[in-house]
């Protein structure tokens, strides 16, 4: 999640003329295979129309390009519209060479065989961290190459916690982050601002305190389920949270955390930057678990595929283009501009000893879990859907915990 994904409504029938026609980019087809006069081209799509042309991220386009002796027209769309674009590009033959796509996405194109494995791309996965290689696979086979990492942590205003009289260190579990919130709100202040909209970005949310407390996707019913819920549910009743939770994106829920008024924030890493412009000292520690320890947090990220061509030629060229991209010494720059964690342990390591506060990130990272690294594929869209219906009923306080997430059960199947 490394930004929020803007979901415009899509018409059918602009999704067709914007593959068949292309963007401002300057192409006149998107697709990597639709026939003549495509020699030396080759069309890369990607999920951050925040970069114009002249963005360094789009220079990097360009070399990798240069490197693999061809021309690389580029597309830009929204993370929310990217599948759609790719579903209807694919009937027309105007599928992409090189794809750029969340994560969460991978297994479902991979589902409708849109993609293509790393076994028939050719490409090299051997130093990549298993963990983040696994939200890209389905049924034992990998499709691409992670470009990068993001994932949640909690930032905490040192100043409210002083004040409030509590340590940070002796924070090291449910019943202590808990306690310190229930001290921090007796002062007058609210303990925590995290995003508990009814999508996406709520289940990305949420998925920290339900792994923490043990709970799988495959069973969003569990005991374990309820008591994560239970947990976030008991934190509005009582007063601990900012009122606008429900409707908090990560974008706003950040605003509540920049106010001065909070103690803690739970957001991601691209909120580095927005940070260190903070009008106060602020520190940052991992999710604890129910039972202490760190809880596992989702990955967020895209991974660079290589969509299915008709034209079977093209993919030497597109892998080659792939490899520049996450390469290592790329991977080190990309991932700064995109404010990601590198795939590789090697660059990791590089990307601490150039900026060590990202040491706590790294490390949350490394133990992070892929949204469908279970093997769940395309059934995840309805089980996140579920979820997120089901924690907003419960915060709102229109159903229980136990009743909220049974009702998600139907979704999740």
């Amino acid at each position: 999640m490394s930004r929020r994904p803007r979901r415009r409504p899509v018409l059918l029938a602009l999704v067709i003329t914007a593959v068949l026609v292309g963007t401002d980019a300057g192409c006149a087809v998107t697709g990597g295979s639709s026939g003549g006069g495509l020699a030396g081209k080759y069309f890369v799509w990607d999920p951050y129309p925040q970069f114009d042309q002249k963005s360094a991220w789009a220079g990097l386009l360009n070399a990798c390009g240069k490197e693999a002796g061809v021309t690389v027209i580029r597309n830009s769309y929204d993370t929310g519209e990217m599948a759609t674009m790719v579903e209807v590009a694919a009937p027309q033959q105007a599928q992409p060479d090189v794809l750029i796509v969340d994560n969460p996405t991978v297994s479902t194109l991979a589902h409708m065989k849109l993609l293509t494995t790393t076994a028939q791309s050719r490409l090299d996965t051997s130093a990549v961290e298993p963990n983040l290689l696994a939200a890209g696979r389905l049924d034992g086979s990998t499709y691409g190459v992670p470009i990068g990492a993001n994932t949640l942590a909690l930032y905490y205003n040192k100043a409210v916690l002083k004040a409030a009289g509590v340590d940070v260190s002796s924070i090291t579990d449910w019943a202590s982050l808990t306690s310190a919130l229930r001290r921090v709100t007796a002062t007058g202040r609210k303990g925590i601002t995290f995003a508990a909209v009814d999508t996406e970005e709520g289940t990305f949310q949420f998925l920290p305190w339900f792994w923490g407390a043990g709970a799988q996707l495959g069973n969003t019913r569990s005991a374990q389920a309820v008591a994560a819920l239970t947990l976030l549910t008991d934190w509005v009743r009582k007063g601990y949270t900012v009122p606008t939770v429900l409707t908090n994106t990560q974008d706003t829920s950040w605003k509540d955390f920049q106010s001065g008024n909070v103690a803690f924030a739970e957001n991601g890493t691209w909120q580095l930057a927005p940070a260190g412009k903070l009008p106060f000292d602020y520190g940052i520690i991992r999710v604890p678990a129910r039972n202490g320890g760190s809880a596992a947090v989702p990955l967020g990220g895209e991974f660079v595929t290589v969509p299915v061509q008709q034209d079977t030629s093209r993919y030497g060229v597109s892998s080659r283009i792939v490899t520049c991209l996450t390469s290592a010494q790329n991977s080190l720059a990309t991932d700064r501009t995109l404010s990601y964690i590198a795939p590789t342990a090697a660059v990791q390591r590089k990307q601490v000893a150039a900026d060590p506060s990202l040491a706590v990130w790294v490390s949350a990272v490394q133990s992070a879990k892929g949204r469908t690294s279970d093997n769940l594929g395309p059934a995840y869209p309805a089980i996140s859907s579920g979820l997120a219906n089901a924690v907003h009923d419960s915060l709102s306080g229109s159903k229980s915990p136990q009743a909220a997430l049974a009702a998600a059960k139907p979704a999740a199947k």
